[in-house]
This record gives structure tokens, C-alpha cells and sequence, in this order.
């Protein structure tokens, strides 16, 4: 498409009121694009999608949809109402999440799953069991497993859940936490590790203990070095996850960046989330509250002053284009860091078909978020060394053959839908999706979102469910 079509294009939606479909238009206004749309009952919705360099024309991935092998339902009212995956899905699993409970220990004032709002019992490790085989029926076993919620730790039982998807043939399970119960048990982290947990997707807004106490209402910093401390010493990997609001932890983007690769190779990347607007937040937003991904690519080289470029990263290959960003960096030990991927790359402007995409997903989340195999070699670098991005003499290729093997970190970023931006060609090429207590598979946006009052499509917690 060239950049003059590119414009202006179709798509479909849903009214932010009534979650009824409508069509939609991505609308180019220089090298911004909103996501426009009309309800005939509720009137125009107009939302930012995408802010300035890399602009979007230039950052589309061509795909050939795929559909998946098992799908559980087939089309009747059309997407988003018939998910399960339906046939009309065009791409394949790459991570299962189960929500294991909608407990939680703490009250965040953001929450994507408002848990702990309706007391929800716990899933049984029966249902449990037959959502995981329902998963290996339609997805194999080749695919990342995490077990979310709610809060997974709050569960006494959560090396026999862990130990049960490992029975199911799944080699990597993860869980997401905010590594409260980890920071609190030294002895925890190497209960779930032997129980066969491969990582740890930890809840990590920033840096200071201002930013935790806006998002979470505590301070925080304390526990979640402890936490990390405690997975480091039992050979889990961690990747740390920052939800991102402007205006209270955008700032804090490259030293998130530093610390982690201060704690490599056990702290295995950094996976940002702009925030979205589902579940439970503190007001209906407007425009200057969102967060686009290429205000995050940009913010990533100011703020590493440089050591990580716009050029260094690079559209998935999985999900759709519009969804994310990923940049694959080697760090050296005299302190340089070797970028591995590159937007410029031939490859990012061949055609993917969905399918492969999916699967070569899955190899490299599976092999980099896991703590590294030679742990011998495997030592933090000291921090000191991590402030320089000119290396003082070159690695010989064999060393950096072997820091690849060991020190490679994982940056990323990924613009989950609310009701307000959603498009629904991108939730059809969505790869994570939330297994249903019936045992059907939903994208991971259409699950959590929530109309501007509260309705769901596809969760209950006792909202009106239009999808039944």
C-alpha cells in the first residue's frame, strides 16, 4: 500500500457504549493516525493509535492469514461474538494464559482483570486439567503456557498446577505475578522451579517508589528486588513488565532498561505495556492519557542515550503490525550492546505467513525468556559497565558467539485494545489468548474489554455478557 492510499483505510470496531460493530477508518494526519468511527445511536469516537516515527505506512509487515487447525466455534453474529477461536481466526496460538483465580493480594487502582472485585471461587485442578487439554487438542504442545489471573501465587496449589501443565507435554509455563509471595518466601521461587516453571512475567512499573505508589498504591521498589533476587538465585528467568501511563512512569522507560541489564543474563528482557483502558482504571480517557508504541520505540533511544536505536527494533511477526514492537540485543562484556535485529531487515518486508510466524514466535520466547542454559558463563555484569555503549576493544567472535548463547536481552513492547481503540483486523491476527472456563480460546483484548459502562463480551464477573 502506498503511502498516499494509506491515508485513509477501512476496518471495523465496536461502539465504546454499546459494543455494537461498526466500521471504522485508520485516518493519517502526517505522521499520527487515529482510528475513527461512527455509531448511529452514540454518535463519534475519535482515537489517537499511532504518534509520529516510525511511521506507520513504513512499519507494516505483510502477512498471509492462517487458519488455526482446531477452531471451537464457528462464525454466527461474526467477530468479535463468536470467539472460541472461530474459523474465521487468522493466526495461530503462540501463548495460552489460564487465569487461575481472580484473587489477589493487592488492590491496584489499574487492573487489565479487576481482580478481586466478585469473589470468584478457584478453579479446580480438575477444570484446570481439562482447559489444558483442550489447549494441546486445538493449539500442541509447542506453545507458551502462563498462568495468570488474578494473582497465581495466592494459590497453595500452584507447583501442582505448574507440575500438571508439564503433564500435558507444555515445556515452557509462566507465570505473571507482582512477586509479593516471591519476595516474601526465599525458599518459593525454588519450589515452582522444580515444580518445572520455566519464567517469571514480573509486574515492574519503574524504578522508585513514587511510580508504584500512584499504580499500585504501596510502595513497591524493595519487594521487587527481592523477588527478582530470589528467582535469580533458583535459575528462573525473569522479564520484567512495566504498565506505562503518561505521566507517571513514561520518564522511567531507560532506567527500567538499565536495570535490567544490570541483573543479566537473569533478568531476561523487558516487555512494555502501554496502558489500556479495560478492567479496572480510574476514568474514561482522552487522547493526551494514551501512549503509542512509537512514542515508546523513540523514548527507548532517549533515554538510553543512544545505546538502543529507532532502527533496532522491528514489527512482529506473529500478531499483527499495528500490535507491537521487538528488538533482540547482544550485551558485550566491556559494555557495548550489539543490536540483533533491524527494521531494515530484508526479512521485515517479506510476506509471513501467519502460521510460521506463530511457531518462530514461540521458539524465541520459549529459548529467551528462560534463564540460560550455561550457567557457568552466565554472570551479572558488573552495573558500572553497563554506561557506555562505545566498547573499548572489540570481542573476539568466539566471545561474542558466547555471549549470545548467555547474555541476549529481550526488549519489547506490546499495545493491548480497549474499547476505544479496538480494530477488529488486528484482533483477528491475534496469538495470546485467554482460555475460557469452558475450555474455547478468546484474543487476549476482546476477553479483558469492557464497554465505557462496564459490559463485557467474553468475561462474566457478573457484567452483562453480550456475547451469550
Amino acid at each position: 500500500m502506498s503511502e498516499q492510499e494509506y491515508t485513509r483505510w477501512m476496518t471495523e470496531s465496536l461502539c465504546p457504549t454499546c459494543l455494537t460493530r461498526v466500521p471504522a477508518e485508520r485516518v493519517v494526519e502526517g505522521q499520527d493516525v487515529w482510528l475513527v468511527k461512527v455509531c448511529p445511536e452514540h454518535g463519534e469516537t475519535r482515537t489517537i493509535m499511532w504518534r509520529g516515527t516510525p511511521d506507520l505506512p513504513g512499519w507494516q509487515r505483510p502477512k498471509i492469514p492462517s487458519r488455526p487447525p482446531v477452531c471451537y466455534t464457528e462464525p454466527n453474529r461474526g467477530c468479535p461474538y463468536d470467539c472460541g477461536l472461530c474459523t474465521n481466526h487468522g493466526q495461530h496460538t503462540c501463548s495460552a494464559l489460564l487465569e487461575i483465580t481472580q484473587r489477589c493480594n493487592m488492590n491496584c487502582p489499574v487492573c487489565f482483570a479487576d481482580s478481586g472485585s466478585v469473589a470468584v471461587p478457584d478453579s479446580t485442578l480438575d477444570a484446570i486439567g481439562k482447559w489444558l487439554a483442550s489447549v494441546r487438542h486445538a493449539c500442541g504442545d509447542h506453545i507458551v503456557i502462563q498462568l495468570s489471573g488474578g494473582e497465581p501465587t495466592v494459590r497453595e496449589d500452584l507447583p501442582d498446577i505448574i507440575r500438571l501443565a508439564r503433564s500435558y507435554g507444555f515445556g515452557f509455563v509462566q507465570i505473571n505475578t507482582n512477586g509479593l509471595r516471591l519476595a516474601e518466601d526465599p525458599a518459593y521461587a525454588w519450589q515452582l522451579r522444580e515444580a518445572g516453571l520455566s519464567s517469571v512475567f514480573l509486574q515492574f512499573d519503574g524504578t522508585r517508589d513514587a511510580i508504584y505508589q500512584k499504580l499500585r498504591g504501596r510502595d513497591m521498589m524493595a519487594e521487587k528486588i527481592r523477588a527478582i533476587d530470589h528467582c535469580l538465585q533458583n535459575h528462573l528467568g525473569v522479564v520484567l513488565v512495566p504498565t506505562l501511563v503518561p505521566g507517571i512512569n513514561q520518564q522511567d522507560i531507560g532506567a527500567i532498561l538499565r536495570f535490567g541489564m544490570d541483573r543479566a543474563p537473569g533478568i531476561r528482557g523487558v516487555h512494555f505495556q502501554p496502558i489500556s483502558y479495560f478492567g479496572r482504571f480510574p476514568e474514561i480517557p482522552d487522547n493526551a492519557q494514551r501512549l503509542t508504541l512509537p512514542e515508546i520505540i523513540r523514548a527507548i533511544e532517549k533515554q538510553t542515550d543512544g545505546l538502543m536505536k529507532i532502527e533496532d527494533f522491528a514489527p512482529p511477526g506473529c500478531e499483527h503490525s499495528h500490535c507491537s514492537f521487538h528488538g533482540n540485543f547482544v550485551l558485550l562484556e566491556n559494555g557495548a550492546v550489539t543490536a540483533m535485529t533491524s527494521k531494515n531487515s530484508s526479512c521485515c518486508s517479506k510476506p509471513v505467513v501467519a502460521s510460521e510466524g506463530a511457531g518462530k514466535s514461540t521458539q524465541f520466547l520459549t529459548r529467551q525468556w528462560a534463564a540460560p542454559e550455561d550457567v557457568t558463563s552466565a554472570a551479572p555484569l558488573p552495573p558500572s559497565k553497563k554506561t557506555c555503549c562505545e566498547p573499548s576493544q572489540s570481542p573476539s567472535l568466539d566471545e561474542f558467539l558466547q555471549r549470545v548463547k548467555t547474555h541476549t536481552f529481550a526488549v519489547s513492547g506490546m499495545a493491548f485494545q480497549d474499547v476505544w481503540n479496538v480494530d477488529l483486523e488486528r484482533t483477528r491476527n491475534c496469538c495470546i489468548h485467554v482460555v475460557t472456563p469452558e475450555g474455547k480460546l478468546v484474543p487476549f483484548c476482546l476477553y479483558n474489554l469492557t464497554s465505557a459502562g462496564g459490559q463485557t463480551l467474553h468475561r462474566g464477573h457478573g457484567h452483562a455478557n453480550l456475547a451469550s
